[in-house]
């Protein structure tokens, strides 16, 4: 069964786009990520152009959150502090990132940007998430005391003024750190169609030094704020929401995502790592190797 798209100018297979939703929530309902570094990769795969792709993505995204964040309300695991400090530097760095994104858009050059700061991020992301996962399990099956991950915050944070307490986090710092951690996935949430979720989630644990037991319901909080504020600059300054295109993938996502916050209660934190790290590589890898491939169609033309 196919739907025409209409804003990108193609037909798609129902069932395809809906699976794709579904994976994407289960995702985002496990590891506390919005999926979007997952989703527009594979939209392009698919043949969705990039810059409808990004924007959709973030539509898409708003939807798994909502279904994420109330699956961990009931389980006591979201700091509304914390996230409420993300949410107002991810407003600001979605509007920011508007800004990078019309420029990028101008110049022609938007699909390689996108593509190299994909492999740059997921690739470096996902090498420090494997080795640290690897090593952890490694220890548990050892019988040795698990290296610390630690609850300790990075240096530079713990010299930062003005500090407040984060009870639901076990946590003591200034909320100039989560406001400019805020603020960077707000700027790629934009250009790249991520919620942001997967520099946040590794970034609240080993910089913030959260407890891993609100580190996904709060990742969740910030990005359906910034997501839904994304949504509303891409319909305004770039129209390339496909509302159809993310309608879709909204149906498998929000159930997905219910799925994956029970998967999530239920496996060691140090197996989930290292599963989303290796995920991640896969994307990168395969962002990698799409630069150099001769597509089918050297010229196209762009339904924008």
């Amino acid at each position: 069964m196919h739907i025409y798209l209409p804003i990108a100018g193609l037909s798609v297979n129902v069932l395809v786009i809906v699976g794709l939703g579904g994976v994407v929530g289960l995702l985002s309902g496990m590891f506390g990520v919005g999926g979007g570094f997952l989703t527009t990769p594979l939209l392009i795969f698919y043949g969705i152009p990039p810059t409808v792709a990004v924007a959709s993505s973030a539509t898409q995204i708003t939807g798994a959150s909502v279904s994420g964040v109330f699956a961990h309300m009931g389980r006591q695991g979201v700091d509304f502090r914390m996230g409420t400090v993300m949410v107002v530097g991810g407003v600001a760095g979605s509007i920011a990132g508007a800004g990078v994104f019309r420029l990028l858009q101008e110049s022609g050059q938007i699909d390689t940007v996108i593509a190299l700061v994909y492999v740059i991020l997921l690739g470096g992301i996902g090498l420090l998430m494997a080795k640290e996962a690897a090593t952890s399990i490694g220890a548990l099956r050892s019988g040795k005391p698990v290296p610390s991950s630690g609850r300790r915050h990075h240096p530079l944070i713990a010299s930062l003024p003005m500090r407040w307490r984060f009870y639901r986090s076990g946590l003591y710092i200034s909320p100039l750190a989560p406001l400019a951690l805020g603020f960077l996935t707000g700027v790629l949430t934009v250009t790249l169609g991520v919620g942001g979720g997967f520099i946040m989630v590794p970034a609240m644990i080993y910089m913030l030094g959260m407890s891993t037991r609100v580190v996904v319901g709060t990742s969740l909080f910030q990005i359906l704020f910034v997501t839904a504020v994304t949504t509303m600059v891409h319909a305004v300054t770039t129209q390339a929401v496909d509302i159809v295109l993310a309608g879709l993938l909204l149906i498998g996502s929000v159930t997905g995502a219910q799925i994956g916050a029970r998967m999530a209660a239920k496996t060691r934190p140090e197996w989930l790592r290292l599963f989303l790290a290796l995920i991640v590589l896969a994307v990168a890898l395969r962002m990698a190797l799409g630069l150099g491939w001769r597509p089918d169609e050297i010229y196209s033309v762009d339904p924008l």
